[in-house]
């Protein structure tokens, strides 16, 4: 069952200018709330984990005190926002922008 406060998130990053989709995953990897088809979403979700597996690794090696909080990639087309929690990582994706 997705909670109210992620319910909540979902509306409120949805509710931005140019968001394409938002997916809710949990710690294994499994989608367990998204605003995108299922085939989206799992490419979203295993993407997502295997840039935040990547990035805390690289992140620990600098220092191991140090923990992912968020991630932004752009691209071309798309920005995608990661942030990964204890819990669930939440990925949103938006529409790129010229000039941005």
């Amino acid at each position: 069952m997705v909670s109210e406060v992620i319910e909540d998130m979902l509306k409120r990053m949805q509710s931005h200018p140019g968001v394409i989709g938002t997916v809710i995953i949990n710690k294994e990897g499994q989608v367990i709330k998204s605003t995108l088809d299922n085939t989206t979403s799992l490419q979203y979700a295993t993407m997502a984990m295997r840039v935040c597996d990547s990035s805390l690794g690289a992140l620990r090696d600098i220092d191991p005190t140090n923990d992912l909080t968020f991630l932004r990639l752009r691209t071309k087309k798309h920005e995608i926002m990661i942030a990964p929690d204890k819990e669930f990582v939440m990925v949103t994706i938006r529409a790129s922008t010229d000039g941005a």
